[in-house]
């Protein structure tokens, strides 16, 4: 009898251990919501050098896309948790800090433009996306007709319509830019090379740079994010003479990170994007940033946003 008893003792003190290290492992924002209900308090981060999404604004105050999302989503989480009040702190994040603030638990959501990657996925979770990004072209309005043609409506991406006559032709022997280092750049060189285009890629290290490029005819055209281009355009001394065109030439969607295993928070704030996208104001809400949203933009944001 001793001995069954010693090995119950045994289990269950195996078991409290398991139990012990499980929860020494769990992330330290698992329970964010009962942190941010116990403190009325949210971290919200934010990259200061991501306009249009997030930057500073008058006074040095947070400003810009994501950072009026995440504004929305302290609304919400201020009525799902039904608090008198909540204090939001702003947490600005540049370079290694913004990668590694959920992890720190310098912020409880980050309010930037992520995309959304399964590499990134293996340290933070995401919200549902916020923007449907990727790679988008910038000309001048007094670039070729055919060429804004070509790049336009050309053929679907399973037919790359860098490939044949009459695309080939119009494609052959231009100037085409993209920021170095980024993956508009890596998407470039790998078009040009596996068409083998007599083409030239001409890195540039800002848009600006870029943009002077495309209206002094240096480059024909410029590849970046799309809706950086947009901005980048609308702000321009030479916005009348630039076009972004409507096409996104690889997918990359945007989103909101959290902690990972956090499906309390997430859910919250999935929640709150969904009634955001749903509401009346959010096609003047969005215009503020982007301009008015075309067909497209609109369906992407009436399929994201979740049923209750």
């Amino acid at each position: 009898m001793s001995g069954t008893n010693d090995r119950w003792a045994g289990i269950a003190a195996s078991v409290l251990t398991a139990a012990a290290m499980l929860a020494v492992s769990m992330p330290a924002q698992a329970q964010t919501l009962d942190r941010v209900r116990t403190s009325s308090a949210l971290k919200l981060g934010y990259d200061p050098d991501s306009r249009p999404f997030s930057f500073n604004g008058e006074q040095g105050r947070p400003d810009g896309y994501a950072v009026a999302l995440c504004n929305k989503v302290a609304d919400s989480l201020r009525a799902q948790l039904n608090l008198p009040k909540l204090d939001v702190e702003w947490v600005s994040l540049s370079g290694d800090a913004k990668a590694e603030a959920i992890a720190s638990g310098a912020a409880d959501l980050v309010c930037a433009a992520e995309p959304v990657t399964l590499t990134r996925r293996q340290q933070v979770s995401f919200s549902i996306p916020i923007f449907p990004s990727g790679t988008g072209a910038l000309l001048s309005t007094s670039s070729p007709l055919a060429l804004r043609e070509v790049l336009q409506y050309g053929e679907p991406s399973s037919r790359p319509v860098w490939r044949g006559s009459p695309a080939r032709t119009i494609l052959e022997h231009k100037t085409f830019s993209a920021i170095a280092g980024t993956t508009s750049e890596g998407w470039l060189s790998d078009r040009i090379q596996t068409f083998q285009l007599a083409a030239t890629a001409a890195p540039v290290d800002n848009y600006q740079q870029g943009i002077e490029r495309v209206v002094d005819g240096s480059s024909a055209v410029l590849f970046g994010d799309m809706p950086i281009l947009m901005d980048a355009a609308a702000r321009s001394d030479n916005s009348g003479n630039l076009i972004v065109l409507r096409r996104h030439f690889t997918y990359e969607p945007l989103g909101l990170e959290l902690a990972r295993g956090d499906e309390d928070f997430r859910l919250a704030v999935d929640r709150a994007l969904s009634q955001a996208y749903a509401g009346r104001d959010f096609r003047s809400f969005f215009t503020t940033w982007f301009g008015p949203p075309d067909e497209a933009t609109v369906t992407f944001f009436r399929q994201t946003a979740l049923p209750e």
